[in-house]
């Protein structure tokens, strides 16, 4: 057989396998950044969705606790307010503690 053949029959058999080899780096890659950006979703989107899921619903709540604590205590000084004033007009209209005496 003719050594030339023999070389290029070999140097063919090199270039499939190299073909093959970048095919298969190529594919891996591609995978490889797929399950990367799944991995990254997930990391970023799990803590996401159970703060939407269990914690705001728990602040929310929390929230509109402290808005009505809130506005009982406006209320309940809006009524010391009040009776701050009955107590000074009773106060003025009793005859025994009229002011200057």
């Amino acid at each position: 057989m003719d050594p030339n053949v023999q070389k290029f029959e070999e140097i063919y058999r090199l270039v499939k396998e190299n073909n093959r080899m970048l095919h298969k780096m190529r594919r891996n890659a591609f995978l490889g950044g797929i399950i990367r950006l799944l991995i990254w979703a997930a990391a970023l989107g799990i803590p996401i969705w159970l703060f939407f899921a269990y914690l705001f619903p728990v602040l929310e709540s929390t929230m509109k606790t402290f808005e009505q604590i809130q506005g009982v205590g406006v209320s309940a000084q809006g009524q010391f307010e009040g009776l701050s004033d009955t107590l000074r007009d009773f106060k003025s209209g009793l005859p025994f503690t009229q002011e200057g005496q």
